[in-house]
């Protein structure tokens, strides 16, 4: 079984910063370096949150190099490998291992809609190709496809690489499930920010997020709070972030993600089509979160 014993924690999925159409290499440096200063526990580089679906096998492979090179081992680099084509999520893989990322994150096929057999056999094929550790990335609401509990377990059990989990499918008794399933080993990283304290507190191991973009600190600081404990103190952080969690969210998270960064002077709101900016209400809901939480004057 691939080393996963550094993948702990709120880890951030990182947007990817654009300018003039190009990638932002000097942005994405800077957020990179200033994540882990704010004590954010791991990186998650070309996810959907880093508009993966709108950038080239070029442009992905070199986000997934700056990223490992620029965090240089300071946290764990979990590299976005997903593809709704098994033999590009091979490819991907294949080059985060090359790239030196720590593990890979695999979304479940979207769109193909494969049965839960279909399933097994992509990730059979992706676990084959590297020795890194593999996170499964379970997320019904855009891939339409829900690996079942039963199917993700034969994961753990058969394929040698398979270590945990994203769950976004919103549902917390999922975590108690599949922790029954596979073990209090087996880990399980919340991948919705609003629910993630929940999860915490039904056993998962930490979140990957995409509001860590723009409150690394605070997040961190909730992480840091639940893992030792203290749920209280986990419980006030969370009250400062839950207007900001909501705002994040109106239109695409990426958007609401970039709109934040660009208030904190971090990176532009640009994105590519179909996306677009944030709209003005969104941005001024943004705005007013942020302030709520800290992150800005009022």
């Amino acid at each position: 079984m691939a080393d996963a014993s550094r993948l702990r924690g709120w880890m951030t999925a990182l947007v990817t910063p654009f300018k003039d159409g190009a990638v932002d290499e000097a942005a994405f440096r800077a957020l990179i370096d200033w994540q882990i200063e704010s004590g954010i526990h791991g990186l998650v580089p070309v996810g959907t949150t880093g508009e993966s679906p709108t950038l080239s096998h070029e442009e992905h492979g070199r986000v997934v190099e700056i990223a490992v090179r620029q965090s240089n081992g300071r946290v764990p680099v979990i590299a976005g490998a997903g593809s709704n084509n098994t033999a590009e999520a091979v490819a991907l893989a294949r080059h985060a291992e090359q790239a030196g990322a720590d593990a890979i994150l695999v979304v479940t096929p979207y769109y193909n809609k494969p049965n839960q057999e279909g399933l097994f056999q992509h990730f059979k094929a992706v676990d084959a190709a590297v020795g890194l550790p593999i996170v499964i990335y379970n997320i019904p609401p855009r891939s339409v496809i829900d690996m079942s509990v039963d199917t993700m377990k034969r994961c753990r059990d058969e394929l040698r690489n398979i270590v945990g989990v994203k769950d976004a499918t919103g549902n917390v008794g999922r975590v108690s499930t599949q922790r029954a399933a596979m073990g209090p080993d087996f880990l399980q990283f919340s991948g919705d920010d609003m629910t993630a304290l929940a999860c915490l507190g039904a056993g998962a191991h930490g979140c990957i997020s995409v509001v860590s973009n723009i409150a690394p600190a605070l997040c961190a600081r909730l992480q840091n709070a639940a893992s030792a404990g203290d749920f209280a103190g986990a419980l006030a952080i969370q009250d400062r972030l839950v207007p900001l969690y909501g705002a994040t969210f109106l239109e695409a998270g990426v958007t609401g993600a970039k709109t934040g960064l660009s208030l904190l002077g971090k990176a532009r709101e640009e994105v590519r089509l179909p996306l677009v900016p944030s709209t003005g209400k969104t941005r001024e809901a943004i705005k007013a979160a942020m302030t709520f939480a800290g992150l800005l004057d009022g």
